[in-house]
Order: C-alpha cells, then structure tokens, then sequence
C-alpha cells in the first residue's frame, strides 16, 4: 500500500510544474496569433528587417486616400461639365456643352449664346450630368456607410456608382470625339480649332473614376 503511494504521488510538482508552463505557452501563442491578426506588415526596400503597422492604421490611410481621389474627380467631373472650353477655336472663341463663348476685346468680358441643340450635343449634356450625379451620390453613400455599415462590411453600393460614373464620362468623351462636327454644327473646318481642358479632364476622368470603383468594391470595413 505505502509502495503504491509513493509510485502515485512521484514528482507531483514537477508535473504541475510542466502543466503549468504548457498553458503559458499556449497563452503566448494565442497573444501573438491574435496580435499577428491587428498588424500588417510592411516592407520597405530600403530598410531591413521587416517592421509593422497596425491594421487600424492602415484603414485610416486607405480611406483618407480614397476620400481624396473621390472628391479630386468628382471636382474634375463638375469643372468638365460646367466650363466653358470642350472646343477652342481661337483664343477668343470657344465652345462648351452649354453656349458659344467670344471675348469681347473692349469689356474684357465673354459673350455668350446658348448652343444650339440637337441629339449628340444633349446626349453628352445627359451623360455628364449623370455622371456627377453618380459621383455624388456615391460619396454620400461612403459617408453614410462609414457610420451605419457593420465590421468586415463591404461597399459595394458605393463602388457600384463610381462605375457608373466612369461608364457615363467615357460615353459622353467617346461621342464628343467622334461626332463634334455634328455637336458643333460649324462649317470651319475642325482642324482649325482643338479640344478644351475641360475635354481632357472628361478623358481623365474615367480611369480614375473606375480605379476607385474597383477600391470600394474590395474595400472592407474592418473597425
């Protein structure tokens, strides 16, 4: 019986011992898994060894920069659709979705009369203006889902419209390319005149209206 005893109760501390430092390091392994999950590394080539950020603050900057580049082209949007230079015949004559502009050498001021409408010129008037509207619309929708949308949630909403913009400014810069004699309904010959800033920023427009399309689809809410 005493035998039995002691065969039993043999090294009990160093046992526990051993337990004890197993769930420590099972704890220490747990701690660094779910610190591993908040962080994120970031390697700069120009300095070594690897360090990390937190994910928090990597959220932050991507949002602010996709905040930035929203309201960069949808101000480039609006400054396409409301100026007065898609088509530049002289310095002193320019033409826009809206009117035909002459400077006026005595005043110094611009006069300007209403465009003469016709099917192409309103279909680039239309797809414009859609194309601000959906801009709009989708950074309202990013500012309400910051606040409203659960963790780990997407906007897709948000993305969706910013496509749709995309989609809108490049029809209306495509049928402005190809049908402005049409749209200008003007005897000159078109090489005596060139297309407007206000053209090119359409143009430049839409890759940067799908580009942040494409980061608020894959864009995740993480906090």
């Amino acid at each position: 019986m005493l035998r039995s005893m002691m065969k039993v109760n043999m090294f009990p501390p160093e046992r526990a011992i051993e337990r004890e430092s197993d769930r420590e390091r099972e704890r220490e392994r747990e701690y660094f898994r779910q610190l591993s999950q908040d962080y994120v590394y970031v390697q700069d080539p120009w300095v070594w060894p690897q360090w990390k950020l937190p994910a928090a603050a990597i959220m932050v900057l991507l949002l602010m920069s996709v905040t930035v580049l929203h309201l960069l082209t949808l101000a480039m949007l609006f400054i396409a659709t409301m100026e007065k230079s898609w088509w530049v015949w002289t310095d002193a004559e320019i033409t826009d979705l809206w009117y035909n502009c002459i400077h006026d050498n005595a005043t110094g001021n611009w006069l300007c009369a209403a465009s003469n409408e016709n099917d192409w010129l309103q279909a680039v008037q239309a797809l414009m203006v859609f194309s601000v509207v959906f801009s709009s619309i989708s950074f309202l929708v990013f500012l309400g889902q910051l606040f409203t949308l659960s963790k780990v949630g997407l906007f897709y909403f948000t993305g969706l419209c910013q496509v749709f913009a995309g989609f809108t400014s490049f029809a209306a810069s495509l049928i402005f390319t190809f049908h402005r004699k049409e749209i200008l309904e003007d005897s000159r010959d078109l090489s005596m005149g060139h297309f407007g800033y206000c053209f090119i920023l359409a143009w430049s427009c839409v890759p940067l209206l799908l580009f942040s399309g494409v980061l608020y689809v894959h864009l995740r809410k993480r906090q």
